[in-house]
């Protein structure tokens, strides 16, 4: 029986903590022996669970932790007692693993402890994005929401005399356009756009969270101080930073309250600061009721309307084979409750499934072979056996609180 994530990370979370520990007091033996307990923990939570979102971050601290195994190993002169078992598990997991920032030997610190934090910028993407408004599928309201809220006042702000948002939360189903439509904003004020995944914020393996938090915004105000453009914070999963749980420890309450305090610091700045937050969730009613006055503007991002899918099968169809009979119009009509990303997927499934007929029959590699074409039969045989993503039930869920708490 397999173990769960969480065991893992707390399995693997122990052992780190035991391995700094022992490190900063001298005992450097033991400190490579729960180092390499750490690793293998992690090794075993990428391996059992490839899809799991926060591998990356999980590759790094594995990383860090095996640089600091062969840095006291050469200081010591302490044998590895099993060093081509961890190095041939590590490898195998980690391809890249040379080439990754904290693969860097930090000469400078003898405990070397310090190395082992976790790189911010690692946590952000920050760039200015090119994403036009017509790229955004529908979602009509929203776009005009946000552009009421972040591209009018940029280029006209004295039209704006009492001020205007800049704190705003995007909720809805998942893969419904929430992080595009955040970049379609920030590409036509010419802003920055620094995306951040809460759930890494928020994760044992990057340090402090709290300091997380100050130092993204802190980030962002640099940006915008520096350079005099306009920056979009998007902060994904904002539930996880902001969500009401039972038996929080000390340490989410302070996370929670230097947002809190960052918010209100941007909320109060001049009416000249072109900063804004956009906090994006699919799950709002687990947002604690004190944080959604931060957020001025709450934009409901709900899954396409018919028009909307038929232009996104014409989007994802358009390089596709096709048979002259398939019309968007039909497919549009069969997925009625699918998510945008729903639809590319079932686009997606309708090639892997032409491109499969191809290999089997032993034809693939000849210079002349083609897939056929798409029909109407591929798509419906494809729909028996992919569901929406977004329940009956969830949709009913999104409808209730939008009823109390949407702010377009």
């Amino acid at each position: 029986m397999s173990l769960a994530p969480q065991e893992l990370e707390n399995s693997a979370s122990k052992y780190a903590a035991e391995a700094i520990r022992l490190d900063s007091e001298g005992s450097r033996g033991m400190a490579i022996q729960a180092y390499q307990r750490a690793i293998e923990a992690l090794v075993k939570l990428i391996q059992i669970y490839p899809e799991y979102k926060l591998n990356k971050i999980y590759m790094e601290r594995a990383s860090a932790y095996q640089n600091r195994v062969k840095a006291l190993q050469m200081t010591n002169g302490i044998a590895d007692a099993h060093p081509e078992k961890t190095d041939q598990m590590f490898r195998k997991t980690t391809p890249y693993s040379s080439n990754t920032p904290a693969n860097s030997t930090n000469h400078k610190r003898d405990a070397g402890t310090e190395s082992l934090g976790a790189e911010f910028d690692d946590l952000v993407m920050k760039d200015k994005p090119h994403v036009t408004w017509e790229e955004v599928i529908g979602l009509d309201d929203a776009k005009r929401a946000i552009r009421e809220s972040i591209v009018y006042p940029t280029k006209r702000m004295d039209l704006f005399p009492l001020g205007w948002p800049r704190g705003i939360l995007l909720y809805g189903p998942p893969g419904c356009g929430k992080t595009l439509l955040a970049a379609a904003a920030a590409a036509e004020i010419e802003g920055y756009f620094i995306n951040v995944d809460a759930a890494s914020m928020m994760s044992k393996w990057l340090g402090e969270a709290e300091k997380n938090v100050s130092k993204l915004f802190n980030l962002a105000r640099r940006l915008h101080d520096t350079e005099g453009v306009p920056v979009l914070l998007f902060v994904d999963e904002i539930d996880s930073l902001l969500g009401s749980r039972n038996g929080e420890i000390g340490g989410e309450v302070r996370v929670k309250n230097q947002f809190l305090t960052e918010m209100d610091g941007i909320n109060d700045k001049s009416k000249a600061s072109k900063l804004y937050v956009i906090g994006a969730t699919n799950k709002p009613w687990s947002l604690e009721a004190g944080f959604l006055r931060r957020f001025q503007k709450r934009i409901y991002v709900s899954l396409p309307d018919q028009a909307s899918r038929i232009h996104l099968f014409r989007q994802y169809t358009e390089r596709l084979k096709m048979e002259k009979s398939l019309k968007s119009e039909d497919l549009a009509k069969l997925t009625e409750g699918y998510s945008a990303s729903d639809v590319k997927d079932i686009c997606q499934s309708a090639q892997l499934r032409v491109v499969d007929e191809l290999f089997q029959s032993g034809k693939a590699l000849e210079e002349e072979a083609n897939t056929r074409s798409i029909a109407p039969s591929d798509f419906k045989e494809i729909l028996k056996m992919r569901k929406p993503s977004v329940s009956i039930d969830m949709m009913r869920a999104y409808s209730r609180w939008s009823e109390q708490f949407k702010a377009l």
